[in-house]
């Protein structure tokens, strides 16, 4: 039993020993394998690391070869233009060469001509001079041989040769005068025409911006937008309403309207006043504002029409007249008022009617309406006192009214004294200082302007615009001034007038140097 199993113990032993031989002969084995397995990996490694590395040396051998060649080339490139461009300066040169030997060429060539030419100018020189010599001497044989056949001398035979030209000549050059007169005087017409149409077209303008716009001052610039409206429709109602046009541009704080009638800008200007203070700006109330502004201006018309017709002292005017009167109020004749000038016309048609014992009601009548062709004038085409006289015919005036309005401006022959009266009292309104001038502003504006240009020249003490600018006196320092420097300082005055300003007519310039000695007897 112990031996049983002490002998189990021992092959239990022996299966144990013979399975450890065995597990480290395997183990063994199995490292040798990996490690056989790890040499192999690492020679392939090295292998192709080697042939990597030949592959990257082979490539970049090749990129440097073409660098190579590249740089190669760039440079036999540049080399090849330096070469084009030293060839081209130097064919550049060769023909400036070529051209500098044919200017010397044709340079010595002129100047051998110009020598030959002086020895030409100079042989015939000596020519002239001895031919001269010669007509000299044959002109005092001449004279000499004269003097012997015609028994005068050579002063006296030139005095009587001066006489019969001047005798033969006299009547020539009167009917050259009277030639040269006639031209002149068609010359002048011509030239008259032109600066009036040259007039014409350069003060239409200044013209046309004073009389036919109206300004209208608005509260702040917001408003210009709310004038303006979404889209425009707003200006857009007011201009179809009014009949005038609303500019607005980037004047500040103000809105321009412009129309030729002046009734229509009248209009326009309430409505937009209106409109501004109530605040509400749309279509419809545009259209409502307007329509309520032109029957209160129509009502203000027929007023001013009736109060003129008051203060003129003449009645039973047919109302239609009466309400183109009152139109008057709003049209200008040379900046002067159409509506007062009738009013003067009429009371100086009463006075000349008074004092020549004539109907003093009919001249104030005639005086009084001899301008209502005004109020349609810019409707209706025509002259003003035509289309007055017909006015005046087709509401039942009489027919000296109608005469006298029609001949004031010559459209027709005068042929009564009311006629003529009416006429002279035109021209008298029209013609008095102050009546027919620029505005206020521009005038003051001018008369500073004439004074401060005398007193910018050297020796000027005082300068004084005198007779509504028309005459410019100048005082000047007698110290500093002598009496011959006086006429060129007047001069130059007048001409750095005529350069900085424009101004109607003419303007005298009068330069006054006074010496003054003052003495005391004791």
């Amino acid at each position: 039993m112990t031996i049983s199993v002490f002998f189990l113990g021992l092959c239990i032993a022996g299966v144990l020993v013979a399975g450890l031989l065995a597990g480290c002969f395997i183990q063994r084995r199995m490292s040798t394998k990996r490690i056989g397995d790890a040499n192999d990996l690492a020679r392939r490694i090295v292998e192709e690391a080697r042939k990597e590395a030949q592959a990257q040396k082979k490539e970049i051998l090749v990129q440097g070869q073409d660098e190579l060649f590249n740089q190669k080339r760039e440079l036999e490139n540049e080399y090849k233009e330096q070469e084009r461009e030293l060839k081209s300066r130097e064919k550049k040169l060769q023909d400036m060469s070529e051209r500098m030997e044919e200017k010397m060429e044709r340079l010595t060539q002129k100047e051998q001509d110009l020598l030959l030419q002086e020895r030409d100018q100079t042989r015939k020189e000596r020519q002239l001079e001895e031919q001269g010599e010669k007509l000299s001497a044959q002109l005092v044989e001449q004279e000499r041989r004269l003097q012997e056949v015609s028994g005068l001398t050579a002063e006296e035979a030139k005095t009587r040769l001066f006489e019969e030209i001047e005798a033969r000549t006299r009547h020539e050059a009167a009917k050259m005068m009277r030639h040269i007169e006639s031209e002149a005087r068609e010359a002048a017409d011509r030239k008259a025409k032109e600066i009036l149409a040259c007039a014409i077209q350069r003060y239409a303008g200044d013209y046309v911006g004073e009389q036919t716009v109206t300004a209208v001052t608005l509260p702040s610039e917001d408003m210009k937008g709310r004038i303006i409206g979404r889209e425009g429709r707003n200006i857009r109602a007011l201009e179809a309403a009014t009949g005038v046009d609303l500019i607005i541009d980037d004047t500040p704080e103000t809105v321009i309207l412009s129309a030729y009638s002046p009734i229509r800008r009248q209009v326009a200007r309430m409505a937009l006043e209106r409109l501004i203070q109530d605040g509400r700006i749309h279509p419809a109330r545009i259209e409502d504002i307007v329509h309520k502004c032109e029957q209160e201006l129509d009502v203000q018309v027929r007023e001013v029409g009736e109060q003129a017709t008051f203060d003129a002292g003449v009645h039973g005017i047919h109302p239609d007249i009466v309400r183109l009167l009152g139109q008057l109020k709003y049209r200008t004749s040379f900046t002067q008022n159409v509506l007062q000038h009738s009013l003067e016309v009429s009371a100086l048609c009463g006075m000349m009617a008074a004092e020549l014992g004539m109907d003093i009601k009919r001249a104030k009548r005639a005086g009084l309406l001899h301008d209502i062709g005004k109020a349609v004038d810019h409707e209706v085409e025509g002259s003003h006192a035509v289309i007055g006289a017909d006015i005046a015919k087709k509401y039942g005036e009489g027919k000296d009214i109608i005469h006298a309005i029609a001949a004031h401006h010559e459209d027709v022959r005068p042929e009564t004294a009311l006629a003529v009266l009416v006429q002279a009292a035109d021209s008298l309104s029209g013609a008095r200082p102050g009546a027919r001038k620029e505005l206020l502003e521009n005038y003051v504006k001018r008369l500073e302007d004439l004074e401060n240009i005398a007193t910018a020249f050297d020796g000027v003490s005082k300068a004084y615009a005198i007779q509504a600018g028309r005459e410019l006196r100048v005082m000047v320092n007698s110290d500093n001034v002598d009496d011959d420097s006086t006429y060129l300082l007047c001069k130059d005055i007048a001409g750095k007038i005529e350069e900085n300003l424009t101004y109607p007519g003419q303007i005298r310039v009068t330069v006054i140097r006074e010496r003054r000695a003052v003495g005391y007897a004791k």
